[in-house]
């Protein structure tokens, strides 16, 4: 079978263009493309008012605070003896009417059980006794504390 010159121009020149790009000619110059690129500017739509419902009206300033009072300090009164315990085992001091009025430390004594002893708070105690130093954790044989609930020192 026998083709005609104009298939085979035409075969020869599809393969030129298919073969084209697989192996860089040096006479062939880089084809060139052109493009054209259409710009349209649409204008932004101006947004369309929305009904708004008015502010709530302004509330009322909040009142100035108030500071706390100081809470007060309540005593609960005199000292009541309940009797020797470890940790407060000498002799109070009573007045006239047998009310313990003071205590002198002994050996082995603690503040804290002093203040358990005569049934009063260890703040309160440490509040008549101000020569007590410490929170009442360095006492010394032979103090003399203070019981008697109407005086201090």
């Amino acid at each position: 079978m026998r083709r005609s010159p104009v298939t085979a121009v035409c075969t020869a020149a599809a393969l030129a263009v298919l073969l084209g790009g697989c192996a860089p000619s040096e006479t062939a110059a880089a084809p060139t493309v052109t493009v054209t690129a259409t710009v349209t500017v649409t204008p932004t739509p101006a947004p369309e008012p929305t009904p708004t419902t008015p502010p709530p009206p302004a509330a009322a300033p909040a009142p100035a605070p108030v500071p706390n009072a100081a809470a007060p300090v309540v005593e609960p009164g005199p000292a009541n003896d309940l009797g020797a315990r470890d940790g407060a085992n000498g002799t109070p001091v009573l007045d006239d009417s047998g009310m313990p009025v003071s205590y002198t430390v002994v050996a082995g004594d603690s503040f804290f059980d002093i203040a358990q002893r005569f049934d009063l708070p260890q703040q309160q105690l440490l509040r008549m006794n101000p020569q007590v130093h410490d929170f009442g954790e360095t006492v010394y044989i032979g103090n003399v504390i203070n019981l008697d609930w109407t005086k201090t020192g």
